[in-house]
């Protein structure tokens, strides 16, 4: 069987209420998912888990399948993603569907690309990982980072590293999240999204945004429109439709 994506797309946002069919420029914040998956070319299916009769409409309007409603317990601020991917494919092997590879991709990512999908989907078939996600690096080193003390004083979290020169400075990434390749074999095993082999899509700064507060929806329109100003997003990520 084909690959198969789903798209975890839950109705309680509380910080932003509506969070997953609210308009961002121009459409439902769902549909950039769906639309780059849909141009990627890669999937038989794109199966939205939601418990919202709301965002179910909203993502049938726009091409993806909603063939069951996520249970309320999967449903609240606590339940890991592994979870919802995990119910997702019990109710296809239900039906006597086995996909070898999943997708899951996030409903508010509205920078990714059919590129990056197709990016990921090679990789995990090149080097047999279990799993492959995007990552961005950060703009200032993690190892110079600080904390305050409840006595309202700075101090270092690895004072070890006050005088190293950042270029000394090992390299690190922060999960992008906007999808995850999996082998459905192994995590099904292992119910992680983090597998111990791992495989990064590095993604430039530019293009990832996390969309938790309200803060981060004005950050993200802003960069949105300055992308689009630049040349490098288009309406639906048309020009990167397979032919």
């Amino acid at each position: 069987m084909k690959n198969i994506a789903i798209i975890p797309a839950r109705g309680g946002s509380k910080r932003i209420p509506g969070k997953n069919i609210k308009p961002f420029a121009g459409q439902p914040m769902i549909a950039w998912s769906i639309q780059a998956a849909e141009a990627s070319g890669l999937f038989s299916r794109i199966i939205v888990s939601t418990d919202s009769e709301e965002i179910a409409r909203v993502a049938r309007q726009y091409g993806a399948e909603i063939p069951f409603v996520r249970p309320a317990g999967l449903a609240d601020d606590f339940t890991p993603t592994a979870d919802v991917v995990l119910h997702a494919l019990e109710w296809l092997a239900g039906e006597g569907q086995e996909p070898e590879l999943v997708c899951c991709l996030y409903a508010t990512a509205p920078f990714v690309k059919a590129s990056f999908l197709r990016q990921g989907h090679e990789l995990l078939r090149r080097t047999g990982a279990a799993s492959v996600f995007t990552v961005a690096s950060y703009p200032a080193s993690p190892f110079r980072a600080l904390t305050i003390g409840p006595d309202g004083r700075l101090s270092m979290l690895w004072p070890e590293h006050e005088l190293t020169r950042s270029n000394d400075l090992p390299e690190a990434y922060h999960d992008a999240g906007q999808f995850y390749w999996l082998d459905v074999a192994r995590f099904r095993r292992e119910k992680r999204m983090y597998a111990s082999d791992a495989r990064p899509v590095v993604l430039p700064r530019r293009l990832v945004q996390d969309i938790d507060t309200p803060e981060d929806w004005l950050t993200a329109e802003a960069m949105h429109q300055a992308l689009r100003i630049a040349g490098e997003l288009t309406d639906n990520q048309a020009e990167e439709k397979m032919p």
